[in-house]
């Protein structure tokens, strides 16, 4: 059995720690809060831009665009959003496997990757992937003008025809206790044939003009809402993370302190026989 000072001192270094995991769990939960409200405030534009794209789409001339460019695939750019920071349980881990997975069926030598979070940059450039782009760093000041920026190398990159496709794979908040993988194809814009019909419309000031107007705006607003998801998922899996870790730190609390007392028990008990032989012995 471990003597008591050793048993004293592990108690005390797992006190210290549940004292950070319980104020990381507090700090995650704030920023989990804020981050919530931008999506949520996010979220209704984004549907009803995306809606509008969805109706339009079917009639509309592709060669307008080149970002309506259906081609050939023997490329494929993936964007793959993860976090700077670890302890977030199996937030990172889940989005690098599906998308390994997802550009392993592929053939790597197939695919450009664009990294989003010190873990994607890790995670490929050491398995020696094509990373073309990676973004780090810039969580904690999230603004729109990254999604433009980190939009803008994507969607070049596709209109320069180095890729035909564009895929996206990122954690979607569902709620503080579930967060989803999803892989969403964000290049070439195409339409669910089920809810879009063609109609004849009227454009003012012209089609050519909404459209060249309309669909760079919902590709940025598009990489905002990657961005959001994944930052608010990330918040909620750190926040679960780090209170299953306050009540794991409790229970060895416990564990240690029943130690403990059995050792100081067993050595009070070890000192009483000692005595009581030692008088024994005396009197004899």
């Amino acid at each position: 059995m471990a003597n008591l000072k050793d048993i004293r001192d592990r108690i005390k270094s797992v006190t210290s720690i549940q004292k950070v995991t319980k104020a990381m769990k507090m700090v995650a939960a704030a920023k989990m809060r804020r981050a919530q409200k931008h999506m949520e405030e996010a979220r209704p534009y984004e549907n009803r831009l995306s809606g509008v794209i969805n109706q339009l789409l079917p009639d509309v001339d592709r060669d307008l665009l080149e970002l309506l460019d259906i081609r050939e695939v023997n490329r494929v750019g993936y964007v793959v959003v993860t976090s700077d920071r670890g302890m977030a349980g199996s937030f990172n881990n889940n989005i690098l496997k599906r998308a390994q997975s997802e550009i392993d069926a592929i053939g790597k030598d197939h695919v450009d990757v664009f990294c989003i979070g010190k873990k994607a940059r890790d995670h490929f450039k050491r398995r020696e992937y094509t990373v073309i782009e990676n973004h780090t760093d810039f969580w904690n000041e999230l603004s729109y003008n990254h999604a433009i920026n980190i939009g803008e190398g994507v969607i070049s990159h596709f209109t320069n025809q180095n890729v035909d496709e564009i895929h996206v794979v990122y954690n979607e908040f569902i709620n503080v206790a579930r967060q989803q993988v999803q892989s969403e194809l964000l290049l070439p814009l195409t339409f669910d044939d089920e809810n879009s019909r063609p109609v004849d419309r009227l454009y003012e000031p012209n089609k050519v003009d909404i459209i060249k107007s309309l669909i760079p705006r919902h590709l940025n607003i598009q990489m905002w809402k990657y961005l959001l998801e994944s930052y608010a998922s990330e918040q909620a899996a750190r926040m679960l993370a780090m209170e299953n870790a306050t009540e794991n730190a409790q229970d060895m609390i416990k564990e240690l302190t029943l130690e403990f007392n059995k050792a100081r028990q067993a050595a009070i008990t070890t000192e009483m026989l000692e005595i009581v032989s030692g008088a024994e012995a005396l009197r004899s």
